[in-house]
């Protein structure tokens, strides 16, 4: 009984790392796009004006950043509660 309650332990512990992994990798990828989308919008409004679809694209590349911010936030939470935390015996 108790080797298999600390392998589960053991497992949630691996895969609440994995999350918080996941979630910086996903926010990394997603500032990337977004800043790579605002310099094309950009080009794009430059090179053509601006027209109904540079409009979008700029309300999309917006909300990107609205949801890298999301995402940030919750990896800081993610990991402070992670080290924060104290053994519950």
């Amino acid at each position: 009984y108790c080797l298999s309650v600390n392998v589960i332990g053991f497992a949630y512990s691996a895969l609440q790392a994995f999350d918080l992994a996941y979630q910086l990798v996903v926010a990394y990828l997603l500032i990337s796009a977004s800043s790579s989308a605002a310099t094309r919008v950009d080009d794009w409004q430059s090179n053509w004006g601006k027209d109904e679809f540079t409009e979008m694209a700029t309300v999309s590349v917006g909300m990107s950043f609205l949801a890298f911010s999301a995402f940030a936030m919750s990896s800081l939470i993610s990991g402070y509660i992670l080290c924060t935390r104290r053994n519950s015996v």
